[in-house]
Parts: structure tokens; C-alpha cells; sequence
């Protein structure tokens, strides 16, 4: 079997838009072409490979089993651009990098300017994601780095250790829980929090933490962003769950106070996970290079 890469790009374009027209506007083909080139190709593999339904293109088990294929095509092509760019151009290219809050705020964020500044060919599409979400993104091609708290189980995906961050109970120094060194997760429910936005892969972990404790939030503000969380707290409007990492400079400063929890998952190790098998291109590796040499996040390990 043969086919042509337009074929499969257009293939790819019609899957994600779950649309002929939408998929033959995106490779500036009409619609007329398209189906064209759609009907060869299901012909050429001998097998339907959409359903044409009311609500738009429904993969068939074969499509859904090409696409996969597809998007690892596409993948390699893109790598292979990138990789054989870097001799003539220098290191050039887009990275998609999904982090859970913690090591965002309190590792990447810090130090990644020193990353752009030093590859100016490069830009990074960086977005915080809950840390369940991040392996399937990663396996999916959706992202091309991820960093989450715990770690990833799949043959698909490569996992190595990154940091080892501590979540902590961000209070005013005069609260009545700064005093404690540390404490029970429980016994801080009863205070007022501020939180995080609602979306917040942070504030979804408290809200879940809090279920299994069998307790309940009583949440004064969400806001966007740890500094002004952090800025709330200083001014005892409630208490947080922070990354240390997040809190130290405050805390060193005598700012806020922060309170140790008992609680094992307190303690949490990042990894960062990139796909198994293709290697990353090269502009990709470097971001992961650079992620895992950074002084501080070495400290932690």
C-alpha cells in the first residue's frame, strides 16, 4: 500500500474537526477535493474509515485505530523538520508543556524566562493541568513534557524523577495555627480558606483531600494565582494548602508561617514524563535537559 501525506494529513484534519469541510478548510483544499481524497484513501486501505452521522464524521473502529498511527506519523514528521532545522538554523521549534500547579509556580515558572532567553528560536505552550491528566496527555501527543506529582505507570511513557516539593498549611503569623509546627490535616478544616480558582489543579487536590477527610471547605475567596493567595493569607483572610516551594520566600521573610502536615501525600515527588518511543526532537530534549539540571529543583532530590 502506498498513500499520499496529504491524504493523511487531511485524514488527521477531519478526525479532530469531526468535519469534512472543517478538515478540507484547514489544508486549503475545497470540499469537493477532499472527499476526493478521502474516498481514495479508504479505498486504497480497503476499509471505511468515518461514519457520516447528524452530528458530523464518526471514526469507525479502523479510523480510530489509523488515527493513532497517523498522529505518530505526523509526530516523527515534525521532529525530523525540527531535527534537521537545528544544522541549518540553530534550535527552532514549539513545546507543549502541561505541569500541575506545584511544580509550575514552584519550579518551572521560576527559572523558564532563562530557557527562552537562551534559545530564542524556540516557544513553549505552557498550561497547568490536574496531575491525572498529564500522562494521558503526554500518550495522546497532546503535550510534548509533563510534570506531575507522582509518577506515570505505562511502557509508553518515560518518567524520571524531577523534584521533590512538600504541600504545607500557609497561615498568618498571628492565626491561631502558626503556632504549630505541624499538624493533621483534619484539624485545619474548620478554618477559613483562600483558594485558588475553581478550575486549579491546586484547589481540585484540596477539594479532594478534604472529601477523604470527611470534611468540608469553607472557601471565602478564589482567586488566580499564588501571590495573591499567599497576600491574603498575610492578611489573615484564611489559610491555604501551598507548595513550600510557593511559600518559602514569604516564610523566610517572616511574612506568613507555614505548618507542616502529618499526612504522607504531603510530601510529594514530581516526575517529568515525555513519550517512550519516538525520541524527542531535539529542541524538546533541551527543555528536558535544562528542567532536570536546574539548581534548585536538583536540591530537592
Amino acid at each position: 500500500m502506498s498513500y499520499e501525506l496529504t491524504d493523511l494529513r487531511l485524514f488527521h484534519a477531519i478526525a479532530e474537526a469531526q468535519s469534512l469541510s472543517q478538515g478540507a478548510t484547514a489544508l486549503y483544499l475545497t470540499a469537493s477535493s477532499a472527499s476526493y481524497r478521502l474516498k481514495n484513501l479508504e479505498h486504497a486501505l480497503g476499509t471505511p474509515l468515518f461514519t457520516r452521522t447528524a452530528r458530523g464524521m464518526k471514526l469507525t473502529p479502523a479510523g480510530e485505530t489509523l488515527l493513532i498511527h497517523v498522529r505518530a506519523l505526523l509526530s516523527d514528521i515534525k521532529r525530523m523538520n525540527a531535527d534537521i532545522a537545528f544544522f541549518s538554523q540553530g534550535l527552532k521549534g514549539s513545546i507543549r508543556l502541561w505541569a500541575n500547579s506545584s511544580s509550575l509556580n514552584g519550579f518551572i515558572l521560576p527559572v523558564i524566562n532563562q530557557f527562552l532567553l537562551a534559545h530564542p528560536g524556540v516557544n513553549i505552550d505552557l498550561v497547568e493541568r490536574p496531575s491525572t491528566d498529564i500522562p494521558g496527555g503526554v500518550t495522546a501527543r497532546e503535550a510534548d513534557i509533563g510534570v506531575l506529582a507522582g509518577t506515570a505507570e505505562s511502557e509508553r511513557l518515560r518518567a524520571v524523577y524531577y523534584a521533590t516539593d512538600e504541600m504545607v498549611i500557609a497561615t498568618a503569623l498571628d492565626h491561631p495555627l502558626a503556632g504549630h509546627a505541624e499538624i493533621r490535616f483534619g484539624a485545619v478544616l474548620p478554618f477559613d480558606f483562600v483558594c485558588m480558582s475553581r478550575s486549579s489543579s491546586n484547589y481540585l487536590f484540596l477539594l479532594d483531600m478534604a472529601k477523604r477527610a470527611g470534611g468540608q471547605l469553607n472557601v471565602r475567596l478564589h482567586t488566580d494565582g499564588f501571590d495573591a493567595v499567599l497576600r491574603l493569607v498575610e492578611d489573615n483572610v484564611g489559610i491555604a494548602l501551598v507548595p513550600l516551594s510557593v511559600a518559602e520566600a514569604m516564610v523566610d521573610a517572616a511574612q506568613i508561617a507555614a505548618v507542616r502536615l502529618l499526612e504522607p501525600w504531603a510530601r510529594r515527588e514530581l516526575h517529568l514524563v515525555t513519550v517512550a518511543e519516538p525520541t524527542p526532537p531535539l529542541f524538546v530534549q533541551s527543555l528536558v535537559d535544562f528542567l532536570l539540571t536546574d539548581p534548585r529543583a536538583l536540591s530537592t532530590r
